[in-house]
């Protein structure tokens, strides 16, 4: 088992790693697809959004495209996908209505709250996370995650990206944080893990990858992030 002594900085990723992305994105879609009478298969569009997404999303990080070619082009290749014709307009009007619903379902993953109501007697409680700023900052506020946390860094504020190592060094300086006491937590094993190792930090990866069980620092369940950090 890894060595976490000495902690006392502990930074999340939100989307994926706390916040149950998936499950509330397929939500909000399913509110877009009833209110807009869409004639659509939702389980047959959510198997070909999701991949797509994180496709889309690698790129955002990377740079190849903008915030607005993000959100046009997921659901574009989606419905070009499921052979459903839908005008440019509309498309950027479902890009509109997803990022406002998204944030009103807030479900988060099992042992989240409970993780963190133990852990906050204990450290410093951040977030790092590559997603918009506005919509960030309504899933921590309506899912109940704001109190927890002292320190919030969205890459839209940093102007830079994990898993780039300067994001997480601003967020290290902006809380009086060094790379001896810190950790950091989150899902994505390029943007969270390669990152933060990069600059420096100890990680803990989140992952339900089978073929990664039994590895250090590798957890499937947050409930074991406390065995880690508090042994």
């Amino acid at each position: 088992m890894s060595n976490f002594k000495g902690i006392q900085h502990v930074f999340f990723d939100l989307d994926h790693t706390l916040w149950d992305f998936d499950r509330n994105s397929k939500m909000a879609y399913s509110q877009i697809f009833e209110e807009e009478q869409l004639e659509l298969d939702l389980e047959e569009f959510i198997a070909i959004y999701e991949p797509l997404n994180l496709k889309f999303w690698k790129r955002f990080r990377e740079s190849e495209i903008t915030k607005e070619q993000l959100r046009y082009q997921r659901l574009k290749d989606t419905f070009d996908a499921c052979n459903y014709k839908v005008a440019d307009d509309h498309i950027n009007r479902y890009a509109d209505l997803y990022l406002d619903y998204l944030p009103n379902h807030n479900h988060l993953f099992p042992n989240c709250l409970e993780l963190l109501d133990t852990l906050k007697h204990n450290f410093e409680l951040h977030i790092i996370t590559n997603g918009f700023d506005e919509v960030q900052a309504r899933k921590m506020e309506n899912s109940g995650l704001l109190p927890y946390f002292k320190y919030v860094l969205t890459a839209e504020t940093a102007g830079i990206k994990k898993p780039d190592p300067a994001i997480f060094e601003r967020a290290m300086k902006d809380t009086g944080a060094r790379t001896d006491n810190s950790v950091m937590i989150g899902d994505s094993y390029e943007a969270d893990i390669l990152g933060a190792r990069n600059a420096g930090l100890r990680t803990i990866w989140f992952t339900n990858d089978s073929t990664q069980a039994g590895k250090e620092s590798i957890v499937a369940d947050l409930k074991e992030i406390q065995s880690l950090l508090l042994p």
